[in-house]
């Protein structure tokens, strides 16, 4: 009898969790520039025809693509960077702080990655060392980044210093600042951890600090070893169960936007853009 009833507890709080999720708003769906691609005005117009909520593009042209997809009422979602830093200088690198200054009064995010953390030479030291040289550097960009309105999203990427979701977090846990998140990128995810390690455990650690989840399609198996044309393909496609992922994020508490990773899809953007928003759609 004990065992049935906690059986029966077991199945109401999966149905609490999935009619949550049914209930809960749709979440926000946006498009990184490395799919969404051609000049701000064309790029904003179809963005604003198929239904994305926003677009994902870079520093140096944030200003110019903003401005159109404000009149189509397309969010500018982020603006990705990547930095290096080293504690041979005090001062932030030119190139970041040149990145957020880009950024000012556009209410976005800069999407950062830490390519690389200089040591000093000769130091033996473990593979969280260059946190004493990163935190710190992430604390002085937020004085900046807060003067000029724009957030900070740590941003993995394979092959970076800070290249999986645990680093991610474990710097922007010790820098301790609500305008500083991370970001989970499954494709990243996929080729640094493999698609053996179940992703849910670390998105609800991440959650107080995650702000953004991006997807593609992609296939399984033995993924640290596929290239990239198997592990960003357009959304619906590939073998490996991007729904369930999404639903297993959304059920677990995550309530921030998605958003489609397109590098290296030789497609016609439309064509790209369109079967991408399809698949979103059926996953909803």
């Amino acid at each position: 009898m004990r065992w049935m009833l906690g059986h029966m507890k077991t199945l109401l709080g999966l149905l609490f969790a999935v009619m949550s999720v049914c209930a809960a708003e749709p979440p926000p769906f946006f498009v990184m520039d490395t799919a969404a691609r051609g000049k701000p005005e064309e790029c904003a117009q179809l963005l604003s025809e198929l239904g994305y909520a926003g677009f994902g593009g870079t520093p140096a042209t944030a200003k110019a693509y903003a401005a159109e997809l404000a009149k189509r009422k397309v969010a500018f979602t982020n603006a990705y960077h990547v930095t290096k830093f080293s504690l041979e200088t005090a001062e932030l690198p030119a190139d970041l702080v040149q990145a957020i200054s880009a950024l000012e009064g556009l209410n976005t995010t800069l999407w950062l990655g830490i390519q690389q953390v200089q040591l000093p030479a000769g130091i033996k030291a473990g593979p969280t060392y260059g946190d004493t040289i990163a935190v710190p550097a992430l604390k002085k960009a937020l004085v900046l980044a807060k003067a000029k309105h724009v957030k900070v999203s740590l941003y993995p990427h394979t092959g970076f210093w800070a290249e999986s979701v645990d680093a991610c977090l474990r710097i922007a846990n010790a820098v301790d600042d609500p305008d500083l998140g991370v970001t989970f990128n499954l494709c990243h995810w996929l080729k640094v951890e493999g698609s053996e390690r179940d992703p849910l455990p670390v998105i609800k650690a991440a959650l107080p600090r995650l702000n953004f989840i991006t997807i593609n399609g992609a296939d399984t198996g033995d993924t640290r070893k596929l290239g990239w044309d198997k592990l960003i393909q357009p959304l619906g496609r590939g073998t490996y169960d991007v729904k369930a992922f999404v639903a297993n994020a959304r059920a677990a508490g995550f309530r921030g936007p998605f958003g489609f990773q397109g590098f290296g899809i030789k497609m016609d953007p439309k064509e790209l853009l369109k079967e991408t928003m399809e698949a979103w759609k059926g996953m909803k």
